[in-house]
C-alpha cells in the first residue's frame, strides 16, 4: 500500500460528532452524514449501521473486500435503493423519502462500475445530458424555437465545453462516445456527473482498467476538480496507491459493517483491515516474517 506519488492533503481534525474531517472544513456543514445507515434484502443485512462523515471539501475513499458493501452503500447515498433504517444528510438536508433525481437536484452525483454512456451520441451531447438537472426553457418555448430556447442551448453548449477542457477533450466532442479509448470513456462519465453541479461527487471504481499513466493523470485531475469546484469527492476504489495518495479520510467496509476509518497511515496499519484484506492466517505469517 506504499504511496507512489506525494498529494498534499489537509490535517485531520475532530468535529463535535466525533468524526474527523479535513481542518479547512471544520467550521462548515459536511458534503455527507450517515448515521445509524442499514439495509436488508429479505433479512440479509447488506449494510449494517454505517456511519460517516465527510467534509465539504474532502476526498475520501471507500474500500474493502470484494462485497463487503461498497456498490450498496452507493446505491443507499443515491437513492438506487431506499435505506431500510438511518438518516442520510447532504450539506445537512435530509434525503428521507427522495428519489433518484430528487437526490441529484440536492448535489449527489455518480459514475458507475461498469461505464453507463450513450455510445452512439456525441461527446458532447453526453455531457449535456448531465446537464438535464438545470432549468432549461418551458415545452411551448422548445416547440416554437424561441429567441429563449436558443440563448439557453448556446449556454448549456458553453458550459460542456467547459467541462471537457478540464481533460482536455475539446478537440473530440463531435466524436461518438463509443469511439473513445476506455481511460477517455471513463473521463467522460465523470464530466457528465460534474455538469450537474454536484456538491458531493461518488466515483465508483474509476481507475478500473486504467494503466499506471492513466491512474496518475486521474489522481491529479480528482484533486484539480476538488480544489476547482469546492466540492467532495467519495470514491470506491481497489488501487491502493491512488486510495491512499489522494484519499483525507478512509472507511473500511467488510461484511456490511465498518470495520475502520482514519486517515491512509492510520488504515494501512490497522490489523483488522489488513486481516479483512488477507485472511487471518495470511496476516498472521505475514506479522511473522
Amino acid at each position: 500500500m506504499a504511496n507512489k506519488f506525494d498529494f498534499k492533503k489537509a490535517k485531520m481534525v475532530p468535529v463535535p460528532s466525533r468524526a474527523i474531517v479535513p481542518e479547512r472544513d471544520v467550521d462548515h456543514t459536511p458534503a455527507l452524514e450517515c448515521i445509524h445507515l442499514g439495509i436488508e434484502f429479505g433479512g440479509l443485512k447488506a449494510v449494517d449501521d454505517f456511519n460517516l462523515t465527510i467534509g465539504g471539501t474532502e476526498i475520501a475513499g471507500l474500500i474493502g473486500p470484494n462485497g463487503a458493501g461498497k456498490t450498496t452503500v452507493f446505491n443507499l447515498l443515491t437513492k438506487v435503493y431506499q435505506p431500510t433504517h438511518g438518516t442520510i444528510l447532504v450539506h445537512g438536508q435530509d434525503t428521507s423519502g427522495k428519489s433518484v433525481s430528487q437526490v441529484n437536484r440536492m448535489g449527489v452525483a455518480r459514475t458507475f462500475q461498469n461505464i453507463r454512456l450513450f455510445d452512439t451520441m456525441s461527446v458532447i451531447d453526453n455531457v449535456k445530458v448531465g446537464l438535464h438537472n438545470q432549468e432549461r426553457y418551458s415545452t411551448l418555448e422548445g416547440v416554437l424555437r424561441l429567441p429563449s430556447y436558443w440563448k439557453r442551448e448556446r449556454e448549456f453548449d458553453e458550459r460542456a465545453h467547459e467541462l471537457l477542457s478540464i481533460f482536455d477533450m475539446e478537440k473530440l466532442a463531435n466524436e461518438p462516445a463509443g469511439s473513445l479509448p476506455y481511460g477517455a470513456q471513463r473521463r467522460l462519465e465523470i464530466l457528465r456527473a460534474l455538469g450537474t453541479n454536484p456538491k458531493l461527487l461518488l466515483l465508483d471504481e474509476p481507475a478500473a482498467g486504467m494503466n499506471p499513466s492513466e491512474t496518475a493523470e486521474l489522481m491529479e485531475n480528482i484533486v484539480k476538480i476538488r480544489d476547482e469546484f469546492q466540492i467532495a469527492v467519495l470514491l470506491i476504489e481497489h488501487d491502493m496507491s491512488l486510495v491512499m495518495s489522494i484519499c483525507e479520510g478512509i472507511c473500511v467496509l467488510n461484511f456490511g459493517k465498518v470495520i475502520a476509518k482514519g486517515t491512509a497511515e492510520e488504515i494501512q496499519s490497522n490489523e483488522a483491515v489488513i486481516e479483512a484484506y488477507l485472511g487471518k492466517q495470511n496476516a498472521e505469517k505475514g506479522a511473522e516474517a
